[in-house]
């Protein structure tokens, strides 16, 4: 694996091992040869997770629109920096370059971009392995609200296990490297069924 998509917060968060385990991802990432693709900003825990990569040695890109580059948060010491029009040629951009993705805490971007890949891969877009760093417990909610939407037949179970979860770095790395997709047809193959059902 030669690079991972990183989405967490432009706010470091309230509980300081939020920036802890930023840290540690960063290195962690430089330690592996891993490339970091990022949201380009030098603000909260997209910060601090670049600037650990680097001073580790680490390559690190970032795509970031205009308009928030505009604001001076740019990170200007990426190793390659992209700024684009806007939300969608960033996160296009960031499917296209990066072979895993994984969330990091954050707020309605990081939810929202982690909310894509997911969709991408249940579609067979692509298959790319997809992590959640599961800090202090952080993405408990988000983990009880897709186990509900399985119980309820929104989401099938093959895809909501297909979502790799850690509570640390190391394990979570690993468990990318072993990924193996989801062997089965799109979602809507269930649609037949589901109409004899009713």
């Amino acid at each position: 694996m030669k690079s991972i998509c990183v989405f967490c917060g432009s706010s470091t968060g309230k509980n300081k091992i939020y920036k802890t385990q930023a840290r540690a991802f960063g290195k962690l990432l430089a330690k592996n040869n891993i490339s970091l693709i990022f949201g380009g900003g030098k603000v909260g825990l997209m910060g601090i997770l670049a600037d650990s990569l680097l001073e580790s040695g680490g390559n690190c890109i970032g795509i970031i629109p205009k308009s928030i580059a505009d604001l001076e948060i740019a990170h200007e010491n990426c190793s390659n920096l992209h700024i684009v029009e806007n939300m969608h040629q960033r996160k296009f951009m960031m499917s296209e370059m990066a072979e895993a993705f994984v969330a990091l805490p954050g707020g309605f971007g990081t939810l929202d971009e982690l909310s894509e890949v997911l969709t991408y891969n249940q579609l067979r877009i692509y298959d790319k392995p997809i992590g959640l760093l599961n800090v202090d417990g952080y993405f408990n909610h988000l983990l009880n609200f897709l186990d509900h939407g399985v119980k309820e037949r929104f989401v099938r179970i093959e895809h909501r296990n297909n979502i790799i979860v850690a509570d640390n770095a190391v394990d979570l790395i690993e468990k990318l490297k072993t990924y193996k997709p989801v062997q089965i047809g799109k979602w809507i193959e269930d649609i037949k069924e589901e109409r004899s059902l009713n």
